[in-house]
This record gives structure tokens, C-alpha cells and sequence, in this order.
């Protein structure tokens, strides 16, 4: 059940604070009064912006008092966290108190989902099964509370992101991120994105069912819409612990955070420096944006913080090798080369930052070189050029004619939403 919920135009930073409180005060009531150990699951930098940060830190420090709280970010397969990044996202929060999740070496198998199951719920797009690895810090029995704090918004892979993705994803092993994160693509980006009730959701519900039904969770569940201005705002706070918390903050992020445009024949996108490093995330420019864009536009993405293509060598070497050359040619390796095979997340993610030669893509990094981006099969604009054409700091989100009379849609946050066409809405559930 939803514990209780805020829905409005705007909720501000000393609301949300005393939401937040008032959250803390309902696991003491309904999971258990009298708490040793604690677990807050935020999401990792990459999302920094929805506040998830001080949301955590207002968490830790109120449990502190009692409990022996400790944080661990929702990596999935992105780089840890530095020290001088944690401190940004969280604060106070001692560096002792965040642990980090190792997709890889932190991991243990618990079950899998069904190879029947899978296909019945992708349609057939996807017939494996799905093993079901998750970081062993979670068997150990010892937590009290598990509070999961995320931002529900459309999502490539999921529909909508957050609520058991936070854990079963966050962290979650690289055979359970491949195989889900490749049944998906088969199923099509643009099929998935804003359906409240993917398939891969099916496959993560199950799993929560099956597996971690015990589990002491609870959720706060953060939705967030562009004002007038294009500033981010809180408007929506759910908290509970089972699923209709999620599909509540769900129902509000769709109508708030699918923005329907006409055709968009160029689209200029910034990529926050600090948050975004590499394609692997700077690339939900393009994932939030296809389907707005018309046959033969160009999307511009702004990435001054780009500095590698993937979150670790592993995937960086493969992206380098690979390149966003499509989906046809991408599955045609993935079926017959055995190490996408076994890198398979990488291959969807390089299915969903292909164009498949609809749209042109160009990135203005801050690090990578013009051979690089173009070896991948992006391509490439100066940086301080293109500053000076489409100068951020002066442009409005949404259109703006430029001084040479071009007209452009400007997206400050794509990460934030999903924009996409009245003709391709229809495609946004299975």
C-alpha cells in the first residue's frame, strides 16, 4: 500500500524535507520501531539533479541518532563514486558510511526468471532467461530498513525508472543488467520508453516476488516536471512499499514529463559536466529525444564533461570496437560474437544510441577527440564553437531562433523527460 502521498504544482525544498521526516517516522511505525542496522539505496550521480543526494543525507542524519545507517548508491555498471563526488551528491555522509557495489565482484545468484516467462512478456522479441544476481550485501539479513529513494521517469530499458530497478538493477550483477537490458532492445527503444508496465517490469516484479518478498523495503518514490522557466521542480512525493507507490508517482511522471512536440528538425541538448562522462549516460539525449525528432533532423548534444564512451574499460574497449552503427548490424554481432554475447548490456546500449540513419547525431565533447567521436559513428563539433552558435546560457528551454534566424529546441535537462511526437505517443506501451 501507498503510505501517503503529495501532488501538486510545485512542492518546495522545506517540504519535501518534512515529507522526507515524515517517511522516516512511517518505517519506525511500520517496519520496525526499533532499528540496529539501516540501508539507504539512493541512485548514483548520474541523477544527482532530482535531489535523491540531500534526500539521503536528511535520511542518514535522522536515523544516525539511533541506528547504524549506511548508504550504498545504485551503480549498476557505473564507475564508482569518488570521495570529491560523494561529498558533492551527499554531504555530510561520512565516506566510511557509503559503500560502493561491484557488478561483478560483489554479486551472488539467487534464481532466474523463467525463459517461458520472458517470452511471454517481451512477445517473443526475447526467449533466455533471466538469471537473478544481486549484491550480497542484501542476503546478509541484517537490515532493518532498506529505504529506496528515486526519481521515477521515463526510462529506456524499464519505461520508468526507479522503484525495485533501484535494487535488482542498482545492484544487480552483469548477467541480470545484460540479459534484461538486451530483451528489452529486442522488444524496441521506442516501444518501451513511457510504458508504465514494461515487460522488463514484469521481469523485475517477479523477481521482487519471488525473491526478496522478506526484505524489510520501503520507497520514496520523487517525480519532477520543467516550469515555465525550464528549471526542475518537485511535484510529486509517493511514499510506500509495494508497487502502487511506483505506479502512482508513475501515472504523474507520465503526464508531466512526456512533452508532445511537433516534428523537431534540429535539437540542441547540454549534458551537465559533472554528471555526464561518458556516452554510456550522456546518451539519454538521445534515448529522451527520438521520437521528437523528424526524419533527417539533427540532434546537438553539449557534453563539456565527455570523456570516455564507457562507465569502465570493459565496455569503453567494446564501444571503440563496435561503434552506434545500428540496430541490424548490432544484433547480426550480437548474435554470432561471443564476447557481446557475453557483454550483452553493451549491445543494447549500443542499439539504443544508434540513429539506424533517421536522424544525424552530433556530440561537441569536452575531452574526446574529433577521431574518436567519429569512430564511433557520431559526429563531431567543436566545443567552443558550438558554444558561440547555441550560447546555453543565453537560450530558453524550448524553441529559440538563433542570430542567423535557424530555429532550434533547446533542451537543458533531457535526462528529465521524454519528448516525443502526438504520431509516436501511441507507441508508448506493449
Amino acid at each position: 500500500m501507498t503510505w501517503f502521498f503529495e501532488k501538486k504544482k510545485e512542492i518546495g525544498k522545506k517540504e519535501i524535507q518534512s515529507l522526507v521526516l515524515k517517511s522516516a517516522e512511517e518505517c519506525l511505525k511500520r517496519i520496525c520501531t526499533n532499528p540496529k542496522k539501516i540501508l539507504l539505496l539512493p541512485p548514483d550521480i548520474t541523477r544527482a539533479y532530482s535531489g535523491c543526494g540531500w534526500i539521503t543525507e536528511i535520511l542518514y542524519n535522522y536515523f544516525d541518532k539511533k541506528s547504524e545507517v549506511f548508504v550504498i548508491p545504485a551503480l549498476g555498471q557505473h564507475t564508482s563514486h569518488t570521495e570529491e563526488q560523494n561529498k558533492k551528491v551527499f554531504n555530510t555522509i561520512p565516506e566510511t558510511r557509503i559503500l560502493k557495489h561491484d557488478s561483478v565482484k560483489d554479486v551472488e545468484k539467487i534464481g532466474e526468471i523463467p525463459a517461458d516467462y520472458v517470452k511471454k512478456v517481451t512477445f517473443g522479441a526475447a526467449d533466455w532467461k533471466i538469471p537473478i544476481e544481486i549484491n550480497k550485501i542484501l542476503l546478509t539479513n541484517e537490515w532493518d530498513i532498506i529505504i529506496n529513494i528515486g526519481h521515477v521517469v521515463p526510462h529506456e530499458v524499464l519505461g520508468f525508472a526507479s522503484h525495485n530497478k533501484n535494487y535488482l538493477i542498482g545492484l544487480g550483477g552483469d548477467s541480470t543488467i545484460s540479459s534484461t537490458h538486451i530483451a528489452s532492445a529486442c522488444c524496441g527503444i521506442e516501444n518501451i520508453l513511457g510504458a508504465i508496465i514494461s515487460p522488463i517490469r514484469h521481469c523485475l516484479n517477479k523477481a521482487e516476488n519471488d525473491f526478496f518478498n522478506g526484505l524489510p523495503f520501503a520507497y520514496i518514490q520523487l517525480v519532477m516536471a520543467l516550469n515555465e522557466e525550464g528549471k526542475l521542480i518537485h511535484t510529486g512525493f509517493y511514499c510506500g512499499k509495494d508497487f502502487d507507490t511506483y505506479l502512482l508517482a508513475a501515472k504523474q511522471s507520465m503526464e508531466e514529463n512526456i512533452i508532445t512536440v511537433p516534428p523537431l528538425k534540429k535539437i540542441v541538448a547540454i549534458m551537465d559536466k559533472d554528471e555526464f562522462e561518458s556516452t554510456w549516460v550522456s546518451n539519454k539525449a538521445i534515448y529522451r529525444t527520438r521520437k521528437a525528432l523528424a526524419d533527417n533532423g539533427e540532434l546537438i548534444i553539449v557534453a563539456p564533461g565527455l570523456k570516455r564512451f564507457g562507465e569502465n574499460q570493459k565496455a569503453d574497449k567494446m564501444i571503440r570496437e563496435y561503434g552506434y552503427i545500428g540496430t541490424d548490424k548490432i544484433i547480426k554481432h550480437w548474435k554470432k560474437d561471443k564476447s557481446l554475447q557475453e557483454m550483452a548490456h553493451i549491445a543494447a546500449h549500443l542499439i539504443h544510441g544508434s540513429s539506424d540513419q533517421r536522424f544525424k547525431i552530433y556530440y561537441a565533447p569536452g575531452y574526446l577527440t574529433k577521431e574518436e567521436i567519429e569512430s564511433v559513428n557520431y559526429s563531431y563539433l567543436d566545443l567552443s564553437e558550438t558554444l558561440k552558435k547555441y550560447p546555453i546560457e543565453k537560450m530558453k528551454y524550448g524553441f529559440n531562433i538563433m542570430d542567423d534566424g535557424e530555429e532550434i529546441y533547446f533542451i537543458n535537462s533531457p535526462a528529465s523527460g521524454l519528448w516525443t511526437t502526438k504520431e509516436k505517443i501511441s507507441n508508448l506501451s506493449l
